[in-house]
């Protein structure tokens, strides 16, 4: 295409390129004809079918005859005087002719190519004047020297001897006419070299051109391996002559240009226009290569001196053709052997600026005009201009004055500083006249303007004083239309007023009385559902009771189990039993699998086999019922000649004989067909069994897999109840790492074993340390005992019934906030804070909103409750944490255990002891809190990590399906359209809307999290984990589908990403954190995907700047994937892909798992300390209270503080 691309630009048109194309083609199969030995032994043919096949096809590429073209191969014509004679050629002579026509058909087509470039290029063969480039430095010195580099080196010598004329001998001779003080400098003459290549007769190009001519070149000198020296440029240079012969050899054969010439294609005639006619012996004309390079190098001397020439010189660094190395004694001898050194030194004595005494005079004459109007001839007006500017140095000639480097810049400087001084003096003068013409014309026409505007003002003061008058006048007849018109209106409304008044009046008497009537009905109703709604508050609060009690026996059985699991340990053996049957039956499933394939492939076959026998049963009975059926016209045809021959005895024998033989081969044709139909009905039962069996397996199949899915329910379920087990497990490992409280609680239930026996005592082997328990508070002593022996306050269960029921609807219902705080944490929080509920040694509360939390998670909609949820637990948490003193727990009865170890005396100190303030230098009171509130922080911890893991996953539930339409750009909305659903469960979009769909995602998501003022710190950590799994989906589906690793989807995916960062900008950092970085791996991919030439490209560039964060592996399959669907572009080069081949072979040795994909990140990215530094302090008293408080009484304290 690029080639394609030049010749239009050049100005080849298509017929002209297929024709090239055709020509090279031809010339290609040309060069694959082999001939072999005809019957003559000086005769030649076609070696082969391969050989005739490539002649073929180069006679219909040259548009000629095949015969033709063969016989100008094989054989040539010799004109005599008694006739042409045709000389059949042998096989050599046969490949020489070969060869000789597709090198003059390549010769042809390259001169046409370059007068056409010539031709498009615009060049003037007519033009005088041109400026041309022209590269002199080839000198070529190898191990093995040739024709070749003899020619490229004459040349050289001739271009060098061009320079030495220009260089020393002109300047010289220059300086010698001018007839100044001047010494000769010597510098190294090549033309006895040239004389050696050139002069004749003895030269070595005349005794090539005579050695080829006479046919006796063998007895001449050029013997092989005969080696010649001459100096060149900057060495000895050594050739072997044992091929100049032949190289220097070029004719063309007669016959194949008229054969050409005949062509019928015109591009091929018109290479090869026809001859003028001459009468030759021989069909061959001879040209030898020397001495066209010779004529053609003479040409090309003409042309440079008849122009003039400036000299660049070239040195060749070094032997070894290496950067940064220099070879002192190389460079050193070039520069001596091409006459840079004495170049140089001409330059540094001669006087490269020389200017004619008129020139010079006409130029810088104005640099002292006082000598201008004198007598003085040109040469003395210039050396007293020369003197006046203190010049030295400089040489004056018969006819010019020769000047030192940077003379001629001084004296142009000198001249353009007397030039701007008569610039500036002629400026200012003619400024001065522009400006003196401005003023007076200014004046002028300001005078003019003065009297106008006189005139204008005293006319407008005369119109205002006239129009003021008349005002008045108006003034007067309209105030006092306007005061009347104001005062019948007001009569007007004041009438319309009291007749409203009065109406309204009586309207609100009867409205008041039937309000009263009203209320006395509503109150009547209200009565009777206060003592209805009490009566089922009295039956909930029972049956409440006796969930408890339940409560409490399924937890001892709990205890009971965990105690036989043995910390998990038989349900990680159950699991690992499971895991085993899962593989075994993974493993039968792919068993089953296989059998199957192969019984449908062996039923297949065998059905294949009956039906196939089936058709030749068939085709049997067809035959066998063909049979039957001209059985019975033959039996017809006797009948009748029964009939006819009755008379005849001895006929009507024959053919009774002959009727009896016809039936008892009909019966067994018969019997035949019946066997027939016998075996096909065999043959379609089988069938049908098989059928059937597929079938059955088929549905075996079905219904293993059905298990094997219920066993993966199984086992997900099983690893979630181990998940939640192993985080209860953590918990009782933490509590169990404090020695003191374990102590404490030993002693705290022996004493309440010893003291409490009976029907409230536990048994043995149904307890449990209660340490060991997650909760410990829900060991609850029966709550007539409990309140009796101990000294608390006496609250009666419809108190704590109406606490509960209180932080029920705080948790159910949707609260909202207040100044960006949210109101059920507060109200939670101050409730817990004013019942006393962190000093508790034991209490259930904690629980209870712990449960009643998952209850309304489990229960609302995940969209509205889990952010909003999210924002109330991490408020409470802060306050929690803030205000909470985790290391004075069971101080008391620690402090106490040596006096007192019965219950009575535990519980009366423990609800006796009131809140223990720290201090108050940070604004914030501490209290010393027991170990239920600390184990309730940790449980609102982990419900914390819940909710944020919960909205997390819901959230790449949503990303997944709308991420797999984003990764590969679609093919046309039509495609799109046809498709009813995409592959995801959503209707197909445009490529437009695929990336808008994401942005608005991600924009909902924002406004909601928003909208529930869930803090900036878990918006910022959920938003980076989200580009992560973004960053991990389209990455990984980039690596996994080819279709994906092109260049237009690199684009597509380029521009989604850049929406991406948008969003990430307009959701700022205090939002949107680190996310843009959390892109990376996609946006190298990318990157690199969409980036040209990809195969100048090195490994250390591509893993070092364009994919530093990618690993070997992975920049491997993007490059073995990459296909390039827009501009046919390749990828990395194959070294670059053997060396990653190399390393990734290493590599496999060392790692243990050869993935190139992403793993989803699972973890949470915060911690209680984190949120406790990232959150800022909630003051829980500063918030408008909810209407629901004023219908509890055990809130009322909220509204007494409030107040």
């Amino acid at each position: 295409m690029k080639t394609r691309r030049a010749m239009d630009i050049v100005g080849i048109s298509h017929d002209d390129q297929e024709a090239i194309f055709r020509t090279l083609a031809a010339i290609l199969h040309l060069g694959n004809v082999e001939f072999s030995p005809g019957r003559e032994h000086d005769s030649s043919v076609i070696k082969d079918q391969k050989s005739t096949f490539h002649m073929q096809m180069a006679a219909d590429l040259f548009r000629c005859d095949v015969n033709l073209l063969l016989a100008t191969l094989c054989t040539r014509t010799i004109q005599t005087h008694e006739g042409r004679i045709i000389k059949a050629l042998d096989c050599n002579a046969a490949v020489t002719s070969r060869d000789a026509l597709a090198k003059t058909v390549y010769a042809r087509l390259f001169d046409w190519l370059v007068d056409k470039i010539n031709m498009s290029v615009g060049q003037d063969p007519n033009s005088h004047i041109q400026i041309g480039v022209l590269d002199i430095y080839g000198f070529e010195c190898f191990k093995h020297n040739s024709f070749e580099q003899f020619c490229i080196n004459f040349a050289n010598e001739k271009l060098q001897q061009h320079f030495n004329e220009h260089v020393f001998k002109m300047e010289q001779d220059e300086y010698r006419k001018e007839e100044i003080n001047w010494s000769y400098i010597e510098f190294i003459d090549n033309q006895d070299v040239l004389d050696l290549i050139e002069k004749k007769p003895i030269g070595i190009i005349a005794l090539l051109d005579e050695a080829w001519v006479t046919q006796g070149w063998k007895r001449l000198n050029f013997q092989r391996q005969i080696l010649l020296f001459h100096i060149m440029l900057a060495r000895h240079v050594t050739y072997h002559t044992d091929t100049f012969l032949d190289k220097n050899r070029d004719y063309v054969v007669v016959e194949h240009c008229n054969l050409l010439a005949s062509s019928k294609c015109p591009f091929v005639a018109g290479l090869f226009p026809s001859p003028p006619e001459e009468s030759s012996r021989s069909s061959y004309k001879f040209s030898s290569v020397a001495t066209r390079f010779k004529q053609q190098l003479q040409a090309l001397m003409e042309t440079l001196n008849s122009t003039e020439p400036h000299y660049v010189r070239c040195v060749k660094p070094n032997s070894l053709n290496r950067p940064h190395k220099f070879e002192n004694l190389s460079i050193l001898h070039q520069l001596r052997c091409g006459g840079v050194l004495e170049a140089v030194r001409i330059s540094l004595a001669g006087y490269p600026t020389r200017r004619t005494y008129s020139e010079f005079v006409d130029r810088f004459g104005l640099l002292a005009p006082e000598f201008m109007d004198t007598s003085y001839d040109e040469k003395a007006l210039t050396q007293k201009i020369l003197q006046k500017l203190n010049l030295e140095n400089f040489q004056l000639g018969r006819t010019k004055v020769f000047l030192r480097t940077g003379q001629i810049g001084v004296l142009d400087s000198r001249r353009a500083e007397v030039l701007d001084t008569a610039a500036k003096r002629i400026q200012r003068r003619l400024r001065t006249f522009i400006t003196h013409k401005k003023f007076i014309s200014a004046r002028v026409a300001t005078i003019a303007l003065q009297a106008y505007c006189r005139g204008c003002l005293a006319r407008k003061m005369f119109a205002v004083r006239r129009e003021a008058a008349a005002a008045v006048g108006l003034q007067k007849y309209v105030r006092r239309w306007l005061f009347r018109h104001a005062y019948l209106k007001l009569i007007s409304a004041t009438v319309i007023m009291q007749s409203n008044i009065r109406g309204f009046s009586t309207r609100q008497k009867f409205l008041l009385g039937k309000k009263h009537r009203a209320a006395a009905v509503i109150q009547a109703h209200w009565r009777l559902y206060r003592f209805r709604s009490a009566f089922h508050h009295y039956k909930k609060s029972i049956i409440a009771i006796q969930c408890r009690w339940r409560q409490k026996i399924a937890k001892r059985e709990l205890r009971r189990l965990k105690q036989e699991a043995n910390e998990t340990g038989a349900l990680r053996l159950a699991k690992n039993k499971l895991e085993k049957q899962l593989e075994d039956l993974t493993w039968r499933l792919h068993l089953e699998k296989r059998m199957r394939v192969s019984t449908e492939d062996a039923k297949s076959v065998e059905i294949s086999k009956l039906q196939k026998a089936l058709e030749s049963l068939n085709l049997e009975l067809d035959a066998a019922k063909l049979a039957t059926i001209s059985e019975c016209n033959k039996n017809a045809v006797l009948q009748n000649q029964l009939e006819l021959s009755i008379k005849e005895k001895s006929a009507l024998e024959k053919e009774f004989t002959v009727m009896a033989e016809m039936r008892k081969e009909n019966a067994l044709l018969k019997n035949s067909l019946d066997t027939l139909e016998k075996k096909n009905t065999t043959l379609e039962l089988e069938l049908k069994k098989a059928l059937k069996d597929t079938n059955d397996t088929i549905e075996k199949l079905r219904e293993l897999e059905q298990k094997n899915s219920e066993l993966q329910n199984n086992m997900q379920s099983l690893e979630e109840k181990l998940s939640h087990l192993e985080d209860e497990n953590h918990v009782l490992r933490q509590k169990a790492l404090t020695p003191s409280p374990k102590s404490n609680r030993a002693n705290f239930l022996k004493s309440f074993s010893d003291k409490y026996g009976g029907t409230h005592n536990l048994h043995q082997t149904d307890r449990k340390p209660l340490h060991e328990s997650p909760t410990p508070s829900k060991l609850i002593v029966p709550f007539s005992h409990g309140m009796s022996e101990s000294r608390r306050p006496k609250l009666t269960a419809e108190r704590q019934q109406e606490n509960y029921d209180f932080l029920s609807r705080c948790i159910k219902e949707n609260l909202g906030f207040h100044n960006g705080k949210p109101l059920a944490a507060c109200i939670i929080y101050k409730c817990l804070h004013h019942w006393r509920s962190f000093e508790s040694e034991r209490t259930a509360i904690f629980d209870y909103i712990i449960e009643g939390i998952n209850d309304v998670l489990k229960v609302g909609d995940e969209n509205v409750t889990l952010p909003y949820w999210l924002s109330n637990s991490s408020a409470l948490l802060c306050l929690l944490q803030k205000n909470l003193r985790s290391n004075g727990f069971l101080s008391a009865t620690t402090q106490r255990s040596g006096g007192n170890t019965g219950l009575p005396g535990r519980v009366a100190f423990g609800l006796k002891s009131p809140f223990k303030y720290l201090g108050f230098e940070d604004g914030t009171i501490h209290i010393d809190a027991r170990y239920p509130a600390i184990l309730f922080k940790q449980q609102l911890t982990a419900c914390v990590e819940k909710i944020f893991g919960l909205i997390r996953d819901n959230i790449k539930k949503e990303l997944s399906p709308l991420l797999g339409l984003c990764i590969q750009v679609p093919k046309n909305a039509r495609v799109l359209a046809g498709k009813s659903r995409s592959p995801g469960g959503f209707p197909p979009q445009s490529p437009s809307s695929q990336w808008d769909s994401i942005i608005k995602f991600l924009d909902s998501l924002m406004d909601r999290l928003r909208e529930n003022h869930v803090p900036s710190f878990f918006i910022r950590k959920l938003i980076t984990q989200v580009f992560s799994f973004v960053n991990m989906s389209l990455f990984n589906s980039l690596l996994l589908r080819r279709e994906c690793c092109s260049f237009s989807n690199g684009e597509y995916v380029k521009s989604g990403l850049a929406e991406l960062e948008k969003w990430i900008v307009n959701a700022k950092e205090e939002f949107a954190g680190t996310s843009w970085h959390e892109l990376n791996y996609i946006r190298q991919a990318v990157g690199f995907l969409v980036i040209h030439q990809k195969r100048k490209k090195s490994l250390d560039e591509i893993s070092h700047d364009l994919c530093p964060a990618l690993t070997i592996r992975q920049i491997y399959r993007i490059s073995t994937m990459y296909w390039d669907d827009k501009y046919g572009t390749q990828s990395v080069s194959n070294e670059v892909v053997a060396e990653m081949r190399v390393m990734l072979n290493k590599d496999n040795q060392y790692l243990a798992s050869n993935s190139f994909l992403l793993d989803d990140d699972l973890s949470i990215p915060f911690s209680t300390e984190d949120i406790d530094i990232a959150i800022p302090a909630i003051d829980p008293s500063d918030f408008e209270l909810p209407a629901l408080l004023s219908e509890y009484s055990c809130a009322q304290f909220l509204t007494q503080h409030q107040k």
